[in-house]
């Protein structure tokens, strides 16, 4: 963690900033290992403590062990931020624009600070994943993957969405994911069309292409993935829609690489998709980064100006989704290299069948 928050006082420096104020779980957890959701941190040029109350300084000591534990007492955050600051100096403070609330930065605003945003800058060190972060997010997946070869072997028509949806996250949980990445995603025939698709009664019926999208959770690192398989037998539609999404998410595969825009690597898979007549039918992104949080930093987008660099995370999840009918989402999580990518999942792309 020391070099993390080296990393930050180095961005602090360049900005002309004497402080930061740090309030959101993630960025506690990534500066300091701090896992609770009561605390706050404050690095300065010369300092880094954390603060929390009673409950949680054991835990703070035994995770946190670079930073100085400070109890914060029945007075709040605000007198222990503000005399913390005071002690070495500080003038002007970054915090974290993107996640504070408005009532809360009125109340830091009342201190003798100049708040300055700089919730971008300080997500910047986690772009990029060190060996040890890819290794947590290959941990997550692996689990993830074999959470799904078990499901097919326990799941076939006749149960609902959430029976699915409850059995894949047991699994999960008995092959040590810490939580569900995300709420698991089921939709089975024409409720496959909503890209998110909260499980439901639904049952699953002869003749359905289900789409799943899922993950796990290891030491803090998300993984994330769908895949779309059947239930018997489906129909030749189904199997072309299913062919043309699985050609497009491999093109984009092929083409990740470093260097490559977000928006240059959304095209290729959105243009083979819209050549094959269905373009309006693949209405989100085609991807996201994933690491602390399911959903961050860089994109792949028709307006993603990211250029990707190597260590980045990026999705690739290209689908085709046609209202009352049926959806196609087939979904990999990567790591970006200089040559190419580390796709971090293991399980095919060959149209699977349940009975």
């Amino acid at each position: 963690m020391k070099e993390r928050v080296e990393k930050l006082r180095t961005l602090l420096e360049k900005s002309g900033l004497d402080g930061a104020l740090i309030t959101g779980l993630t960025a506690i957890r990534y500066y300091s290992g701090f896992t609770s959701d009561e605390a706050a941190l404050v690095v300065t040029l010369k300092t880094a403590s954390l603060l929390t109350d009673f409950r949680y300084t054991i835990q703070a000591r035994e995770q946190s062990p670079d930073f100085e534990v400070v109890e914060v007492g029945r007075g709040g955050l605000l007198p222990t931020v503000d005399k913390l600051l005071k002690a070495d100096g500080c003038k002007r403070v970054a915090f974290e624009n993107r996640t504070m609330t408005v009532c809360d930065f009125e109340r830091y605003k009342a201190l003798d600070f100049e708040w300055v945003a700089f919730s971008d800058e300080m997500n910047q060190p986690r772009l990029v994943k060190t060996a040890e972060e890819i290794a947590d997010l290959q941990r997550a997946q692996n689990m993830a993957d074999e959470g799904f070869k078990t499901l097919l072997t326990r799941i076939g028509s006749g149960m609902t969405e959430k029976e699915v949806a409850a059995e894949l996250d047991y699994i999960h949980a008995r092959l040590g994911s810490e939580c569900p990445s995300f709420d698991t995603i089921v939709g089975s025939g024409p409720n496959g069309a909503m890209c998110h698709a909260i499980p439901g009664e639904r049952r699953l019926q002869k003749g359905d292409l289900v789409v799943l999208d899922f993950g796990c959770v290891y030491n803090g690192y998300h993984s994330d993935m769908t895949r779309t398989f059947a239930v018997g037998e489906v129909d030749d539609f189904s199997k072309k829609i299913y062919d043309i999404v699985r050609t497009a998410q491999q093109k984009a595969l092929d083409a990740l690489k470093a260097g490559i825009t977000g928006k240059e690597l959304d095209a290729v898979a959105r243009d083979y998709i819209a050549s094959k007549g269905y373009g309006d039918c693949f209405g989100h992104s085609l991807g996201h980064g994933f690491g602390l949080m399911i959903h961050e930093a860089p994109y792949a987008s028709t307006a993603s100006e990211w250029t990707l660099e190597p260590g980045m995370t990026i999705t690739v999840e290209p689908g085709i989704y046609i209202e009352g009918k049926l959806g196609v989402r087939i979904e990999d999580c990567c790591v970006v290299t200089e040559t190419g990518k580390i796709d971090l999942v293991s399980s095919t792309k060959e149209l699977l069948s349940v009975e």
